[in-house]
């Protein structure tokens, strides 16, 4: 049964009822870093998107120049948020000894700036880029710098723009627009972020597995769970018998095998499950 009462209290108190004592694992996604300013792909009031596939980046020039020039004026924008009180959330019940660490679908680190300690970087991360020529690592800070010096004052001449969840932006035209090269053997630069059509890594896969199969219970905190990435430690987690609990605004392709599903936000539910747990580790001698 999906449950869809207001109180954020009531929601967390069956949602610490369906994972008990713990230790729990969550699953998070787009839906998580909504209220930090950062829109989902997929959620209720989200507009039809359509991002660039791996095939499209590696395969066409144009597509690289037109990506590049629309994260140059995004990653601006990502830089500047902040984590949400669902973020601080999930790491006080990591400090609470109640979330052993989460795997993360989201690509915007903010798990790691409110204070997460244990966390699987799924998708990778908007603040790396790497050469698919030598596998050299760089920050996107150090690109940015490069960036800007080939084109000077592209950033500042645009408007306000619609910024996508993975740093992208969405901008009318992108001619002109220089590409950096690696700079230790001039290959081609990618973000660090897992593309539509592209493969997590198998090591980072494993890593989740590992996670789950350690916990008691897995939450699951902003994600409709629409691509296997992620849906797959669901799969794992009622294999070998242990709730899921779902926490998203609208239907994912977990309800119908999922302990309990929450249809509503994540900050206020989160923060109240925080609360609940917490509260119960004080009472306990």
């Amino acid at each position: 049964m999906r449950n869809t009462l207001d109180d954020p209290a009531i929601l967390a108190a069956r949602m610490r009822e369906a994972l008990g004592e713990g230790p729990v694992v969550a699953l998070t996604g787009a839906g998580l870093s909504t209220d930090s300013g950062i829109p989902d792909y997929r959620g209720p009031d989200s507009p039809p998107r359509k991002p660039m596939t791996y095939q499209q980046f590696v395969g066409d020039a144009a597509f690289r120049r037109h990506y590049w020039a629309r994260n140059h004026v995004g990653w601006r924008h990502m830089h500047r948020t902040l984590p949400n009180d669902g973020h601080r959330a999930l790491a006080a019940l990591e400090a609470c000894g109640t979330l052993t660490g989460v795997i993360t679908q989201n690509v915007d680190t903010l798990h790691d700036a409110a204070g997460s300690r244990r966390v699987i970087d799924l998708h990778g991360r908007y603040d790396r880029v790497i050469c698919l020529a030598c596998s050299e690592v760089i920050s996107r800070e150090r690109l940015a710098d490069r960036l800007a010096a080939l084109n000077p004052d592209f950033a500042d001449g645009v408007p306000d723009v619609e910024i996508a969840p993975d740093a992208d932006a969405v901008l009318a035209s992108t001619e002109g627009f220089r590409v950096a090269d690696c700079e230790s053997c001039g290959g081609m630069l990618k973000p660090d972020i897992v593309y539509f059509g592209e493969n997590v890594p198998k090591a980072r896969v494993m890593e989740g597995y590992d996670l789950v199969d350690e916990a008691a219970a897995l939450l699951v905190a902003g994600s409709s769970l629409t691509v296997f990435s992620g849906r797959r430690y669901v799969k794992r987690a009622v294999e070998r018998g242990k709730p899921v609990v779902v926490l998203n605004r609208g239907t994912t392709r977990a309800d119908d095998v999922a302990t309990l599903t929450v249809d509503a936000g994540c900050s206020e539910v989160l923060t109240a499950l925080a609360h609940a747990y917490t509260a119960r580790s004080a009472r306990v001698p």
